[in-house]
């Protein structure tokens, strides 16, 4: 019953962020600004994010909040491009695969300094759970390909792109206080490698009622 709840929950909170991003694009859909043009902004952006957070020590709050609210943007972006793709009659197959390979280097580029923050302060442990969380959210995504290429459902789970950016995105705000950023860190591992067994149980259990 909690499980059912819960992923009904997370049913209702996608939707809505879709319906948002379609409303957002109608403007847009009608100028000339493209898909690819988000699609590359926003990947600049989460580049710039990730430049930002790397000079973390100089100024910890200025530069750790210029980074989230770079990789925010950055990351509304690379959502928005598939909406207006879509809301222009613009969408390819080709663009689909560009827009969720820019996704995964938007993520990486963050995480990556992330853990040149975590050497610096020789925090090991963290270190590690960042390269582990890069691991992760890169399986996310992949078993997702893999399981609709065998033509099932593979978007189960918690832990998709928008949570992830939610939790990074905190992460970095309250990177100057306490031990906020590991934690953020530990929950995406935690969101991310669960996502992982569930989409493996969900492949098993579909092929499993496909062959009877």
């Amino acid at each position: 019953m909690a499980r059912g709840h819960a992923a009904q929950v997370q049913k209702r909170y996608i939707d809505g962020v879709r319906r948002a991003a379609a409303n957002s694009v109608t403007g847009l859909a009608r100028t000339r600004v493209s898909p690819n043009a988000l699609t590359t902004t926003g990947v600049l952006l989460c580049l710039a994010a990730a430049v930002a957070v790397y000079f973390e020590y100089r100024n910890e709050i200025l530069w750790f909040w210029v980074g989230a609210a770079l990789f925010i943007v950055g990351s509304i972006l690379d959502i928005l491009d598939g909406a207006l793709a879509r809301q222009s009659n613009k969408a390819t197959p080709f663009g689909a695969f560009v827009d969720s390979t820019t996704d995964r280097l938007s993520e990486s580029f963050v995480l990556a300094v992330v853990a040149v923050v975590f050497m610096r302060d020789g925090n090991e442990l963290a270190l590690l759970a960042t390269f582990a969380a890069v691991v992760g959210s890169l399986l996310v995504s992949y078993t997702r390909a893999r399981a609709e290429a065998l033509g099932l459902k593979g978007d189960v789970g918690l832990g998709s792109r928008a949570e992830r950016v939610v939790v990074i995105s905190a992460g970095l705000i309250l990177a100057p206080w306490w031990v906020w950023l590991p934690l953020a860190i530990y929950l995406l591992n935690v969101t991310a490698w669960i996502t992982v067994g569930q989409r493996a149980w969900s492949v098993r259990r579909q092929l499993q009622e496909r062959e009877s």
